[in-house]
């Protein structure tokens, strides 16, 4: 892993591969090695740089001054300014897909396509809002992830056979949760409440001119296959694949299907 410093605090980031450059955002909770099924694969043939998001990996917390998933998008543009990454694309999936939009309307210039999966730029749906931000907040008090949260949080992320077709995903992930403990959770927390308390960019994003993918678990319980029937509606010219037997982290249920699909589209981007 690689190391920047961006206002006091660093942000770890993997760089493999040469030729152009790919900017992975992952999920929430998770980290950059999420991706390492299509990295492996598309490594070979791109650049690849993926950043844990501040508080997940090996990244420390957010900075002080962050406030919103915005700042965020300022901190890997600081990122590939450090680089010197003129051009590139984004491939972000859930957060990583929010903060993605957010990038290219901060540098529409610089930013050549954009993948946003199992993701929505919308405002979260006051339901959900109210859920997990109450869910948060115990988090923060706690400063740990109660096992009846780990319970209730670990389906939300897949699709109902992945208990039989890959258990470990789900075993793996009930027990990184539960070991996020003291500061760690506390500001996982204080991050979940920017990616939960988000700005609505779907109008603005709607004015994105270049290729843009959108893709979904078909059995995505967090961010359903009708948010990105929403966004595939208002961004003109992009298209929706609908990826099968996978919930929301999409990219391990289905990661040869994941993979191919990236390749296919960019091929289409990177043609000319």
């Amino acid at each position: 892993m690689n190391a920047l410093m961006i206002d006091g605090n660093t942000m770890n980031y993997l760089d493999q591969g040469e030729g152009e450059v790919l900017v992975f955002g992952h999920s929430y909770l998770w980290d950059s090695e999420m991706w390492a099924p299509q990295v492996a694969v598309l490594s070979q043939h791109y650049r690849c740089i993926v950043p844990d998001f501040w508080a997940h990996g090996q990244s420390d917390a957010a900075p002080a001054p962050m406030r919103s998933l915005q700042d965020y998008a300022r901190h890997v543009l600081a990122l590939m300014d450090h680089l010197s990454i003129e051009r590139f694309s984004i491939i972000g999936l859930s957060v990583g897909g929010m903060w993605g939009a957010e990038l290219a309307l901060l540098a529409p210039q610089r930013v050549q396509s954009l993948v946003l999966m199992d993701t929505f730029l919308g405002l979260e749906p006051q339901v959900t809002h109210q859920k997990y931000f109450a869910m948060l907040e115990t988090i923060e008090q706690l400063k740990m992830i109660p096992p009846a949260i780990v319970e209730a949080v670990v389906p939300l992320f897949f699709s109902s056979q992945v208990m039989t077709k890959a258990p470990h995903l789900a075993q793996q992930f009930a027990t990184h949760l539960s070991e996020l403990t003291g500061d760690k959770a506390v500001e996982i927390a204080r991050v979940g409440k920017m990616v939960f308390g988000r700005r609505d960019v779907m109008e603005e994003a709607g004015k994105l001119v270049l290729p843009v993918l959108i893709a979904v678990g078909a059995e995505d319980k967090p961010r359903p296959a009708l948010e990105s029937y929403l966004m595939t509606d208002e961004i003109s010219g992009s298209q929706l694949v609908l990826i099968p037997d996978a919930g929301h982290i999409s990219n391990l249920e289905q990661p040869e299907f994941v993979t191919e699909m990236l390749q296919a589209f960019l091929q289409g981007v990177y043609a000319n």
